[in-house]
């Protein structure tokens, strides 16, 4: 174009050329950029588990402790008034299989049920009746929707093998699904998890944070700035070597501490806020109580930092049972009776709260309060704490209404 140019005006001087624009190699290094927008962890179940439960020790004490107190309640079997105490069915929660006993079967049911949301038992049956029972991993499971939308079936699958489940409208069948309630899904259920998402990535992004300034020896990140003679840069040799140094003899936890000695010119400006400017552990802590509110569990009995005198650990050690293990557990104990009783015909499952330790002080008050009034029989105080009447002919124990259940 120039030379056209030239040619059509008789050979002129040749047009300007933009001038050369020099810059420094760690200038950079302060370029100034907008923050992005926050990256949230996927809503997928098995990746909220993986960052929850496998990576998270709030999330995974939180579930424990609900699992394994949920699990450590024995069953009791009723048919209307009337306890059973021998039955099939009290065998088989005592031993549901040969790999499991009840507290580790049902551990294993409720970590499933707060970790996904859903929690699958199958039964084996042999003659229609149960016979053994084991708890199925949610992230194997899909239900298959029939025409009127209700489940037909559900599969297991395990790499390429698939196991179908027909959901039998006569019958027992093999399949029962414990679900929370989700409030936009018609056939699975909602995780705890899910819904303390964003508190765990704040609390996994500030142990992410801590632990990577640990490993550039507990200093914020900054920048190095040469303050040399006017016009003046560092050689490409130079700069190099500067990085070589900074990465080999001040990177890293062995480095911790290792004075930085600065010459001809060089001068360190921290970029970055400190912890304290951050208010990083109250930001951590505040994720921490998200998370243990999410499940149902007072922050008290996780030791997060607060109001964690003894009394008020006792008043949230009451309120995690009232409020989150004993309506888990009366849930459970009715979608497995309904489950059970198209095999075994109506009754019911109970569980026995006077051997709930955390509940003994409520249940003396309840129980001295019962026994006072003095317009109740025997037997109503009685049935008003959750006993049977006396068989006939028999009386109470000296000295109390209400005697220990025989």
């Amino acid at each position: 174009m120039a030379s056209f140019l030239s040619r059509l005006f008789g050979g002129g001087p040749a047009l300007p050329q933009p001038p050369e624009i020099k810059a420094s190699r760690a200038a950079r290094l302060l370029a100034l950029h907008s923050m992005g927008l926050a990256r949230w962890t996927p809503r997928n179940y098995v990746t909220l588990t993986q960052q929850g439960y496998e990576r998270n020790a709030v999330v995974y004490r939180t579930v424990r402790m609900i699992a394994e107190a949920a699990a450590s309640v024995p069953w009791l079997m009723f048919e209307g008034r009337r306890e059973i105490t021998e039955h099939p069915l009290l065998d088989l929660m005592a031993r549901p299989n040969p790999t499991d006993v009840g507290p580790t079967f049902f551990e294993a049911l409720f970590t499933n049920l707060l970790l996904f949301g859903n929690g699958y038992v199958e039964a084996t049956l042999v003659e229609a009746m149960p016979r053994e029972l084991y708890a199925l991993r949610p992230d194997r499971m899909s239900l298959v929707p029939g025409a009127s939308g209700w489940p037909v079936a559900y599969d297991y699958m395990i790499g390429g093998d698939k196991v179908r489940y027909p959901v039998n409208a006569e019958g027992m069948t093999q399949i029962l699904h414990l679900k929370l309630f989700h409030p936009l899904d018609d056939h699975y259920g909602f995780s705890p998890i899910a819904a303390a998402q964003v508190a765990l990535d704040i609390h996994n992004a500030a142990c992410g944070w801590n632990k990577a300034l640990l490993d550039n020896a507990a200093r914020p990140s900054g920048a190095l700035v040469y303050a040399g003679p006017e016009g003046s840069q560092l050689s490409d040799e130079q700069f190099d070597r500067l990085k070589a140094e900074l990465d080999d003899s001040f990177s890293g936890p062995g480095n911790a501490g290792r004075p930085l000695l600065l010459e001809g010119g060089l001068d360190w400006k921290a970029l970055s806020m400190s912890p304290r400017d951050m208010d990083f552990m109250a930001a951590k802590n505040g994720a921490a109580r998200d998370i243990a509110l999410a499940f149902g569990v007072p922050p008290q009995m996780l030791g997060i930092p607060g109001d964690n005198t003894f009394s008020n650990y006792q008043e949230a050690n009451r309120a995690f049972w009232r409020q989150t293990v004993i309506p888990l557990i009366a849930r459970t104990q009715k979608s497995f009776a309904a489950w059970f009783g198209k095999a075994y015909g109506p009754f019911t499952f109970d569980y026995n709260v006077d051997r709930i330790d955390a509940l003994a002080e409520e249940r003396q008050i309840e129980w001295a309060r019962v026994d006072a009034a003095s317009f109740l029989t025997i037997d109503e105080k009685r049935e008003a704490l959750g006993y049977g009447i006396l068989p006939r002919g028999q009386v109470p124990q000296s000295g109390s209404s209400t005697p220990a259940k025989p």
